[in-house]
């Protein structure tokens, strides 16, 4: 895959698919985005947001956050996919960024309920670092478009770093998971087909 067409394509995504919530942009504060991009997983942004303003009402900082019951956060985002783990993740994580959080990957990956998509979002949106958080709109469209030969998320994240310019690697993710979240499969895969030889 040449370079070029791949950003050519990335821009026919952006153009395609409408402005939306964007995650990390209601919080202001780091630890804000961290734990709204732990609780996103498998969830709808819109939801995540929802729930994050009642959490992040009652609890301020993380070091709030940390020492509340589990019982408790597990009440406020029961909505949402795989609460318990979740509730779980993000009170250890909070406890342990409760005096700073970590501005690379390998701590972050130290972190409960962060891994490589986690750690990368994070660092795109907080800190403005140029990472590919790669989740599975991501791994789809670069496997249909030919940006990645690879089905593990850690070597399509490394394809894309080859292929894409360093100044567009903040966003990829934003730009293809907009793009998966606005169409069904069939009508992804009529849009894809029709950019997939652009020259």
């Amino acid at each position: 895959m040449n370079s070029d067409i791949a950003v050519k394509q990335l821009k026919k995504l952006k153009k395609l698919a409408p402005e939306d919530l964007r995650l990390a942009a209601e919080w202001k504060k780091p630890w804000q985005v961290l734990i709204s991009t732990i609780l996103s997983a498998q969830s709808r942004d819109e939801h995540t947001i929802k729930v994050c303003e009642i959490l992040f009402k009652k609890y301020n900082s993380p070091e709030k956050l940390g020492n509340a019951s589990l019982r408790d956060i597990k009440r406020i985002i029961k909505s949402m996919n795989y609460y318990k783990t979740k509730a779980k993740h993000i009170k250890k994580t909070a406890k342990s960024i409760s005096k700073g959080i970590p501005d690379n990957i390998n701590d972050l990956l130290e972190l409960p309920g962060v891994g490589r998509k986690v750690a990368n979002v994070y660092l795109a949106e907080a800190h403005k670092k140029p990472a590919i958080g790669v989740d599975t709109h991501v791994s789809f469209v670069s496997q249909y478009l030919k940006w990645s030969k690879n089905k593990n998320p850690h070597k399509i994240e490394k394809d894309l770093e080859r292929l894409f310019p360093k100044g567009y690697w903040n966003s990829v993710n934003y730009i293809v998971v907009r793009f998966g979240r606005s169409y069904n499969k069939k009508k992804q895969i009529d849009i894809l087909n029709k950019i997939k030889f652009i020259n």
